[in-house]
């Protein structure tokens, strides 16, 4: 029997958050990046948990300017990040959701997730200097 639920309160996207980024930070390609640039953890998580809240319940707890954020993130890694970067964060993600929950709401995340990531990459590909 299929335990999973879907993501349906603020606690679920904690979970999944908390999660996602335990794998992002063990990671050899990701890992030095996030854990290079995030110097308070619990304030990240609880940043990205209300960023995703935003996301799927409308709330208005998020502040903040993913696309600023990745622009820096791209000058930290020295301008390296490319499909696979993204491609991996992706799959972690995917991983993740599917390891924990199943639902509409679970589905909607993966779908967001996939417009942000394609929409970032074009994003910092395009600022870049050439």
């Amino acid at each position: 029997m299929d335990e999973r639920k879907d993501v349906t309160t603020k606690k679920d996207v904690k979970l999944l958050v908390t999660n996602f980024y335990a794998k992002i930070r063990k990671d050899d390609l990701l890992g030095p990046i996030f854990n290079g640039m995030i110097e308070d953890w619990e304030q990240h998580l609880n940043h990205l948990t209300n960023f995703w809240c935003s996301q799927l319940f409308i709330e208005r707890t998020y502040n903040g300017n993913p696309i600023e954020v990745h622009r820096k993130v791209d000058k930290f890694a020295q301008h390296k990040i490319d499909e696979h970067y993204f491609g991996k964060w992706l799959n972690y993600w995917i991983q993740t959701i599917d390891e924990d929950f199943k639902g509409d709401n679970s589905f909607i995340l993966k779908n967001r997730a996939r417009k942000m990531a394609s929409f970032i990459h074009i994003d910092i590909f395009t600022h870049r200097k050439h």
